[in-house]
């Protein structure tokens, strides 16, 4: 044999070997992930009341009323759960500009609250990292893996973990509004106009978050004063925001199609992430 021969099948081994090596871990990610879905299905309760009565609003701030009429119709289902869809881009770095492109399938319930973010963010072609982010029966967990095979963080627990996971959930209420009503556990207070506090309580995590609208009265921005993110490999607590736009109607209701988030930090806002919604599903009270 030539060496030109020998060489061809050294490459064809090599191949032969990344495919077999990216079949396993997207197998074994996927096993992992399927029995974290389970847990997050298995702690599922059916909502009550099973439908808005717009009454339950009356006693709100105004900025608040305004955004469920603008959100939702009277007798409503309420949504017990979600699967969402998105596209878009993820910094990679906390401190620079290491944008990649990803897509995500995220399972949510609303009570109890939880969700299951399972994405895969492009690095080179035929090379990922794929991402677990969830809040599952109280408990906050982040893996990232490469391939699904080398891991490259693996967090969870409660106290810090379990209140920034749920803060998430929280924040992307807006995707299942019913979620955000009075009758769903969530004190409103007013602070102007245009903005309110909204508190709920899961376990023993409660929680604050500013909720800012625009003109239509739909959520423009939400705010949490503190929320633990690893910069390196520290986790440092710092202000968290998030916008909302391109608003369209889904199953009756108001949802926007399009969310970035970023910290505040002393040097400024640092967006991170930038995801447009391309599949909206969802499963409401009988």
């Amino acid at each position: 044999m030539t060496w030109f021969t020998w060489l061809a099948l050294a490459c064809a081994v090599l191949v032969i070997a990344a495919v077999g090596l990216t079949a396993f871990g997207a197998m074994r990610w996927a096993d992992a992930t399927q029995s974290l879905t389970a847990r997050l299905e298995a702690g599922r309760v059916p909502p009550v009341p099973a439908r808005y009565d717009a009454r339950e609003i009356e006693s709100l701030p105004m900025p608040v009323q305004r955004y469920f009429r603008a959100a939702l119709t009277p007798g409503q289902a309420i949504v017990t759960a979600s699967t969402i869809q998105m596209t878009g881009t993820f910094n990679l770095s906390a401190t620079g500009e290491q944008w990649r492109p990803f897509t995500s399938l995220q399972r949510v319930t609303t009570r109890r609250p939880g969700f299951l973010w399972d994405a895969r963010i492009s690095m080179l072609p035929g090379v990922a990292v794929r991402v677990v982010d969830s809040y599952i029966a109280g408990n906050g967990l982040l893996k990232a893996s490469i391939q699904g095979l080398f891991t490259m963080a693996d967090m969870q627990g409660g106290d810090d973990m379990a209140r920034g996971e749920f803060m998430r959930w929280f924040a992307e209420a807006v995707w299942y509004p019913t979620a955000l009503l009075p009758s769903q556990g969530v004190r409103w207070q007013a602070v102007d106009d245009r903005s309110a506090n909204a508190t709920l309580v899961d376990g023993p995590v409660s929680l604050t978050l500013l909720f800012r609208f625009d003109e239509a009265g739909l959520i423009e921005s939400f705010r949490a004063e503190a929320r633990g993110g690893m910069v390196g490999q520290i986790m440092v607590q710092a202000p968290w925001e998030g916008r909302f736009s391109n608003y369209q109607t889904r199953d009756g209701m108001t949802v926007p199609l399009t969310g970035e988030v970023m910290w505040v930090r002393p040097e400024g806002r640092k967006t991170y992430f930038i995801g447009n919604v391309t599949s909206l599903n969802y499963e409401f009270s009988p």
